[in-house]
């Protein structure tokens, strides 16, 4: 997520979505806020797991096009089937770097991966691509000579118009290597808008969610070629078991594509 943070005593969005996913890094503020607003839309929680999911699948998905490295911008809390960790179960080897911008996200993570050398989290504005890249931490980690697996999920949203997204993801994929991916979902109104109208208004901390239509969000695939199934809901990406009528919770497209030439740029 992206932008300055408030309310240091309240519910905190990256804790309310570890307490949806079952996770334990959360406090009662946050049990208590995320139980009322899934009292009013029960669909949420679902859709919480359903692109938890999603994000494992991509992760395999990745490893076996042959990644072995990921950058996962607006990570939230890694503490529910974090990527360095479904990643190892099929590649020890694996790097990871989390990027978020919440100071209270980003010591969670800290004390997660304390003494893990394969992965570290950096406290940076994902929307600031050369911030990014040049931090210490991501040119220790990452070999950008090499695929990486660039995780934008649930994140785009959040960037407003006026911050460019379509040139943040310009920023990153400049310095990817041929065979990189991006991932990425993101809030829509094409499906079921008012279940989406409804959720914005229960923001807690962070900037102003923004839908985008289909062919928008697709516009963020510039220099990657989607792989199939295309952009499609989050529980929908290559899952072997559709899941059940859920149009409310359709509230986002997710997609994977594929970097086929390389354009580094000197970021």
């Amino acid at each position: 997520m992206t932008g300055a943070q408030r309310d240091w005593a309240g519910p905190r969005s990256a804790r309310i979505y570890d307490y949806l996913l079952g996770g334990g890094h959360n406090f009662a503020v946050d049990r208590e806020f995320a139980n009322r607003m899934v009292a009013e839309m029960p669909w949420v929680a679902h859709s919480a797991v359903v692109n938890r999911a999603f994000v494992r699948r991509v992760v395999h998905f990745m490893l076996s096009a042959g990644v072995r490295q990921f950058l996962d911008l607006g990570c939230g809390i890694p503490g529910v089937d974090p990527v360095h960790l479904v990643a190892r179960q099929a590649a020890p080897e694996t790097r990871v770097v989390y990027v978020d911008h919440d100071e209270l996200a980003v010591a969670h993570a800290e004390l997660l991966l304390e003494g893990d050398e394969q992965a570290t989290v950096l406290r940076a504005d994902a929307a600031d691509p050369r911030a990014v890249l040049t931090a210490p931490k991501v040119r220790r980690m990452l070999d950008f000579t090499a695929p990486v697996g660039l995780l934008a999920i649930a994140l785009l949203h959040y960037v407003p118009n006026e911050r460019d997204p379509e040139g943040m993801l310009t920023g990153y994929a400049n310095r990817l290597a041929a065979g990189s991916f991006l991932a990425l979902s993101h809030a829509t109104f094409d499906v079921s808008p008012e279940p989406v109208k409804q959720a914005q208004g229960w923001m807690v901390d962070s900037d102003p969610v923004h839908p985008r239509s289909r062919t928008r969000i697709e516009g963020f695939f510039a220099g990657f070629d989607l792989v199939a199934p295309g952009l499609v809901h989050p529980g929908q990406w290559r899952n072997p078991v559709r899941p059940g009528p859920n149009a409310v919770g359709e509230w986002c497209f997710a997609g994977v594509g594929r970097k086929s030439s390389s354009t580094e740029g000197t970021a």
